[in-house]
């Protein structure tokens, strides 16, 4: 790459790629250079920008020769969406790389914006796998790796209790195992995880997409409120709302067959495909499509687009459950 090199572990590298979907891992890869350069230099400079903040010559500004050589990294997020005039001054970045600055590449993966991961991955910047977790196995493996990574041991039963009471979200997965270890001692068994989180599912952002999907609006209304209440943070509850929708979605569209069949082809568990069975009732392409669209404006809204989170809940609470009921669109 440049004239700048480290070892490809190293936080500090010039750039780092960050590849994948799942929210918290490119968070964390974010963070961890994030940490790595404030360790360095207290006073580190931290730009994190989105796609759309960054146009043609911003990436020169931001990382132009400073008269006092602060240390900065920049974050971009949402790489694949750069327009074509912004990527051309990535790759021409890529060449020559600024003295004590750090960039943070964020991208999704797949095809939309391959050029650009290609020319990064050619010019041997860090990479950091973010794969979106789909399967009961690998939330499983990560509950592991959590209470490994702090220290602590926990039985096979209790990370599966966990798994089984929390559900897919890795953030409120992650919590919950740094609650476990800061409020207990000793090794953390299926028991001790039982008096933590049992009933706590009912209280939690996925009881709100149940109740939402299954068109009880009233039930997931209060639900929301609930959770709100005990500090669920919203953009959780709108990425619980899009599983929700999306699981009637694909099982709608997937072809007849035994639980166990369909588990294995849309990476459901399956017992979530007999309770998505019960909840897709009255359910219609149009529906999901407009259960989808209102909880895209709240995940913006949640996310600094709007004034009231709570409001852009509840909004999207009341559509999808309109569009669980036939003529309730």
């Amino acid at each position: 790459m440049a004239t700048r090199s480290r070892s490809s572990d190293d936080p500090l590298a010039p750039v780092t790629l960050a590849v994948g979907q799942e929210d918290l891992l490119l968070d964390r890869a974010v963070q961890h250079v994030v940490a790595a350069a404030r360790a360095s230099d207290a006073d580190t400079d931290v730009r994190d920008l989105t796609s759309d903040q960054v146009q043609p010559g911003t990436l020169a500004e931001l990382t132009s020769p400073s008269l006092f050589a602060e240390r900065k990294v920049v974050i971009v997020r949402n790489a694949q969406d750069l327009s074509a005039d912004t990527v051309k001054d990535v790759k021409a970045y890529l060449g020559a790389p600024a003295e004590e600055i750090t960039l943070v590449l964020l991208h999704a993966g797949g095809a939309k914006g391959k050029g650009l991961l290609d020319a990064v991955r050619k010019a041997g910047a860090r990479e950091v796998a973010c794969p979106r977790t789909t399967k009961p196995a690998e939330r499983l493996s990560f509950v592991r790796s959590e209470f490994r990574t702090l220290g602590r041991s926990a039985t096979p039963e209790a990370c599966q209790a966990l798994v089984d009471s929390i559900g897919s979200d890795l953030r409120e997965l992650a919590s919950a195992v740094s609650q476990l270890v800061a409020d207990v001692e000793g090794t953390i068994d299926e028991a001790v995880v039982g008096r933590y989180y049992t009933g706590r599912a009912e209280a939690s952002s996925f009881t709100v997409a149940d109740r939402a999907v299954e068109g009880r609006a009233a039930e997931a209304l209060e639900a929301l409120r609930w959770s709100l209440s005990t500090g669920v943070a919203p953009v959780l509850i709108t990425s619980a709302l899009a599983q929700g929708v999306r699981a009637i979605g694909k099982l709608s569209s997937a072809r007849g067959g035994r639980p166990a069949d369909l588990a294995r082809e849309l990476g459901m568990p399956p017992w979530k495909i007999d309770r998505v069975r019960q909840q897709m009732r009255g359910w219609t392409p149009d529906g999901v499509a407009a259960a989808l669209r209102a909880v895209a404006a709240a995940d913006a809204g949640v996310k600094g687009g709007g004034d009231d989170p709570e409001y852009a809940l509840e909004k999207a609470v009341v559509a999808v459950a309109r569009a669980a009921r036939p003529g309730g669109r």
